[in-house]
């Protein structure tokens, strides 16, 4: 069960908060903020959730049902500005066309691009790193 503190933007948020608690782990959303530069303008990012990494560390789970065009831009921005951070993306349909007749996806775009993704939901290996599935 989520927590009914947290107002998510969309379902898949809601979703996704609930099989990380599902799956025993502690839901932290939107609690971290990441500074970063836009050209001209200092911007704040606040990814979607946090989860441990089994090394010690963590890694930020962003979800996203449209991927426009400036999100795109502000991730490439924070990825150049903060190497050593860990951003996944879950994508409602990582199918999906980056614009209406373009032939890129959301997977084509991370996979040129260097992003962790999945589709629809977090991935066991990345809520259970050292493989304790519940």
């Amino acid at each position: 069960m989520t927590n009914s503190k947290w107002r998510y933007r969309s379902g898949l948020e809601e979703k996704i908060s609930e099989q990380i608690a599902a799956a025993g782990l502690c839901v932290e959303y939107e609690e971290h903020k990441i500074n970063y530069l836009v050209p001209a303008r200092a911007a704040t990012y606040t990814p979607d959730f946090r989860l441990p990494n089994g090394q010690g560390g963590f890694f930020f789970v962003e979800t996203k049902g449209l991927w426009d065009l400036e999100d795109r831009k502000k991730h490439l921005l924070i990825k150049e500005q903060y190497p050593e951070l860990d951003i996944r993306l879950v994508f409602q349909n990582a199918n999906a066309k980056i614009y209406k007749k373009s032939k890129t996806t959301y997977a084509m775009f991370c996979h040129k691009n260097g992003f962790m993704f999945a589709h629809k939901k977090i991935p066991d290996d990345w809520l259970f790193p050292t493989g304790d599935i519940l």
